[in-house]
Parts: structure tokens; sequence; C-alpha cells
């Protein structure tokens, strides 16, 4: 089967959700013996400079990107306020990308042509002129919804303008819906969601996978000393939001409970105001290199999400190391753990604490739910189940357009 994947952002490195939702399950089709290429926007915001690509990314029988220029630019957005379209959209509508794919859909016949994420829905009418593939979409989130999250922590003119900008989203996101020959949701709930939107197409929830063999070097390394961490890209406004919720509403109560208790925050493009924090006991290291070390330097993750949707890689890298997650609902959303079992969740500084004074006072407690959390990720999302799953469905679908 040769499949073209199409994405608003090129998936290295591996640092992201998207890039690793991306890159789990294209190496997986292609070790079940599909023919993956790749199409890619080299955005502006995260933009690949090197000449080769990496060795990561060999599975692809093809690769090509495509320069795009995506940043927010104040006149556009101003005239965009007097305009039907989605601005969020229309940030990736290139036409450089529109010949690109233009050129790969003549070269080669796919089967299937797989959209990562709505942002690429404008390029469907270029794949039914020139291909007869089959189209799916790979939903990472509901997008809307994550900006409705997003504007209800705001106020004033701030909270009109998002609203209106999320109302033109979700209008666009609805009626893409009925484009599309497959849709790939990345959690259950997703799917659901979807379909009170109107979905009635074949659809088979996608979510992110891992496999056990690339944990299989990193064992759970217990703290000597009382920390939690925080990672996740801080260009993402949702992690971002919740890491600044988290500092100024739960770090002072945790502080005062457990004074020795250190916070050590990573995560790609940390913003400068981060860096300048001057809070007691809170370190914050920017990116670095690899996110399992550490993870497994500190008692416990935290995603202390207030907005977002889909899923969060983080927490599955986590509970793969073995690590104990404490979260939001909103940051577990699409992993149906249990609080206590293989997770700790919190939705309020009284039970961040409580929920920390349990961690500290459990060592034997809290290293049964780090054991269990790794069974769990391994069992439920292991990603070649996921991708022969999606494979059935693609080979339903090919037979029925026979």
């Amino acid at each position: 089967m040769k499949i073209l994947l199409l994405c608003k952002k090129f998936p290295y490195p591996l640092k992201d959700g998207e890039s690793i939702a991306v890159h789990t399950l294209s190496l997986a089709l292609s070790k079940l013996g599909c023919e993956v290429s790749l199409l890619a926007m080299n955005t502006s915001k995260h933009f690949y400079a090197e000449k080769e690509y990496p060795q990561a990314l060999a599975h692809f029988q093809r690769i090509r990107t495509v320069a795009v220029d995506n940043r927010i630019k104040p006149a556009a957005a101003f005239f965009n306020l007097f305009s039907a379209d989605s601005y969020h959209i229309a940030r990736f509508v290139s036409p450089a990308f529109s010949a690109a794919l233009k050129a790969m859909l003549q070269q080669d016949q796919y089967d299937i042509v797989q959209l990562e994420t709505l942002y690429l829905a404008p390029y469907i009418s270029i794949i039914r002129q020139y291909s007869e593939a089959i189209v799916s979409m790979r939903a990472h989130n509901v997008e809307y919804e994550i900006w409705e999250r997003i504007t209800s922590h705001n106020t004033g003119i701030k909270r009109w303008y998002l609203q209106h900008l999320t109302d033109k989203l979700k209008r666009y996101e609805t009626q893409a819906l009925q484009q599309y020959d497959v849709l790939l949701p990345i959690t259950e709930r997703d799917l659901r969601h979807f379909r009170q939107l109107g979905s009635s197409q074949p659809a088979v929830v996608t979510p992110i996978g891992v496999s056990a063999s690339d944990f299989e070097q990193h064992v759970s390394v217990a703290s000597t000393q009382q920390s939690i961490s925080f990672i996740g890209s801080l260009d993402w406004l949702p992690n971002l939001e919740g890491l600044q919720w988290f500092i100024e509403s739960v770090w002072p109560l945790l502080h005062t409970a457990f004074p020795d208790l250190e916070l050590h925050i990573a995560g790609r493009n940390t913003p400068k105001s981060l860096f300048q924090l001057k809070k007691p006991q809170v370190f914050v290291h920017g990116e670095v290199p690899e996110s399992a070390p550490f993870i497994q330097q500190h008692n416990l993750m935290i995603v202390p999400l207030l907005s977002g949707s889909g899923m969060r890689a983080k927490i599955l890298e986590g509970m793969g190391l073995g690590k104990v997650i404490l979260s939001t609902s909103i940051g577990l959303e699409g992993i149906d753990a249990t609080h206590r079992k293989e997770v700790l969740v919190a939705n309020t500084p009284d039970q961040f604490l409580e929920n920390l004074t349990f961690a500290l006072s459990s060592p034997g407690q809290l290293a049964a739910i780090g054991h269990q959390a790794r069974q769990f990720v391994f069992q439920q999302y292991e990603s070649q189940t996921i991708a022969k799953r999606l494979l059935e469905t693609y080979s339903a679908s090919l037979v029925e357009t026979i």
C-alpha cells in the first residue's frame, strides 16, 4: 500500500506530540510493508535547517519539504476580521505547497493520502483533482475545542477576538468533516465529538503509539531528593498557560508544605519570561537534549493543562519510563488511566497538594503506580497494533472503491 503523509510541520526533532505521533505511526506502517512518503511544510516557526534528513526518518520512501511562512502577521490578522475565512487555517495555505503536492501526485500513484491535522484540509481539492487516492484525516485534536478553552480563560477585547476566531475555526472544522473518506481521531473521546458534529464516514481511533523496545534501555530511577518535573513544548499555548497557572496558583502552596521540594522545568522554545522567573526552588532548564533522562531524575511528572485537546505524548513517555504522572483531568483526556492506579489526578491547588502529600509519604505505593503505568501504556498504545488496525480500515475502504 502506498501512502502519502501531508504534515503542517517537519516532524523532527521528536520532541513534541505531533512529531512523535507522525513518527511512530509512519514507522509502524513501514514495518508492516507500506511504502510511506512525506510531504511536509517547513514552517518559519519550526524550521528544519539541516541539509540532510535525519536517520530517524529513513523509513520514508520519499521526503519533500516546502518552506512556508506561517507567522502571525498583524495586518493579515486584522483584515481577516472582515472575512469568513478562518485565520487559523489561512496561515497554512501556500501556493508553493500546492505545487509540490500536485507534482508528487502526478509522479506517483498513491492509495492513501493521509492529512496529519485539520490544517491540511485546504489541499483536498488538489488531491481530488490529481489522484484517486482515499483521503484520510488524522485529527490530533478537536482544534476549535482548544481555542474555546483558551478563550474561556480570557476577558475583555481579547476574549471577544479569540471567540471570533474560534467560531470561524469551528465552522471550518465542522464543514471539513464532510470531505474525508476516512477519519482518524486520536482518541475515542474525539471520535464521539466528531460524530456529534455530523461525521458519518468510516473512522478508526489512531492514538499516539509507543514501542516497548524504545524503553528497554531506560530503567526507572528513584530520585534521592524531593523533586517534580514539567516537560513540554512551550511554544504551544496550552502548555505555557497551564505551567504559568501552576507556578502562580499551585507552587506557593506546595512550597509552603514542602520547603525542600524542587520544580524542574524543561521545554522547547522556553520564553525569556520563564528564564527570568524568580521563584524559590524553581529551576528552568530550557530545551534538554533528551527527555527520558530528564524525566527519570525526578519523583513525579506534572501535566497541569487547563486547555488543549487530543492526547499528550509526554504522558505516554513518562508512563513508559515507569514514572508517576500528576495531571489535570484535561491533561489526561484520551488516556483511560485510573486515578491512584496508573496515574494521579488533580484539578485544583488543594488537590495537587493532597496528591503530592500522598505521593511523597507513600514511596511503596508510588513505585506500584509507576509499575502499573508502564504495563498500562504498553498494553493500550503499542504502535504496531495501532498500525495494523488502521491498515484493516484502509484495506476495507480500498475494496469499496473498486
